[in-house]
């Protein structure tokens, strides 16, 4: 697996604690796992990661619309500070991504009508679409996961990232939905979550090693240099971070 999915995966992971106090507490009061049953909670989570993954795609294709070198490689001057705000958000060091909550709020309110019309839940589909709206939840970990998978640029592997971050959630959020309070425990491990955390901080280090080491040769070309000089040098900085 590539360096890249296993962070999305690790960030579903690491924000177990973060997931389990803001979603869980909605999974447990829709009833899924206990009256209404598995196919319920498993409409919800599919849900959910569903609108992850929806998002991640439209975010992608808007970032590749620019396809000047510079943009690029400004988008991965971003990656790799997102990873490491991430990383230091979720091992509690820094709280600066708090704010994409707050901004997030105005866009959580319509939605969150529109959620209403599925409750109570009594059928599985309606905790399908009360998923996809969930999805949508203003939430920092959610919000700058989108912004760092816009940066690969492409629909498929943008959305591709965010439906592994999804999945990543998902032990936390079954946990809280079938009432594994042992698996709950375990997610919220403080050697866990800074393990992850230190991972994220070590890939946006890395990250941005190679950008900086590579578009330094961008700068230096005189203005008629090629742009396929330019891409071939936006391809080793993949290549280096798929080592």
């Amino acid at each position: 697996m590539e360096p890249e999915f296993i962070a999305a995966l690790g960030l579903g992971l690491a924000g177990a604690g973060h997931c389990l106090g803001m979603c869980g507490g909605i999974a447990s009061a829709l009833n899924l796992g206990g009256g209404l049953g598995l196919p319920a909670t498993l409409a919800y989570h599919a849900g959910r990661i569903c609108s992850y993954a929806l998002l991640g795609a439209l975010v992608g294709a808007l970032a590749g619309l620019g396809d000047l070198p510079a943009w690029t490689i400004g988008l991965r001057y971003l990656a790799g500070l997102l990873l490491i705000a991430m990383g230091l958000y979720i091992a509690d060091w820094w709280r600066g991504l708090a704010w994409l909550e707050r901004a997030g709020a105005s866009l959580w309110r319509p939605v969150q009508s529109l959620s209403r019309h599925w409750l109570p839940v009594r059928h599985a589909y309606q905790a399908g679409l009360l998923g996809l709206c969930w999805g949508l939840m203003p939430c920092g970990l959610i919000y700058s996961s989108l912004a760092w998978a816009a940066t690969a640029q492409d629909p498929l592997r943008s959305g591709i990232l965010m439906l592994v971050f999804g999945v990543g959630t998902l032990p936390a959020m079954m946990a809280t939905s079938l009432g594994a309070e042992s698996l709950q425990r375990f997610l919220r491990k403080r050697g866990l979550k800074l393990a992850i955390a230190l991972m994220l901080i070590c890939s946006g280090v890395w990250t941005l090693y190679l950008v900086m080491s590579h578009s330094g040769h961008l700068s230096a070309d005189p203005p008629h240099s090629s742009h396929m000089h330019q891409t071939s040098i936006l391809r080793s900085i993949d290549a280096g971070n798929r080592t």
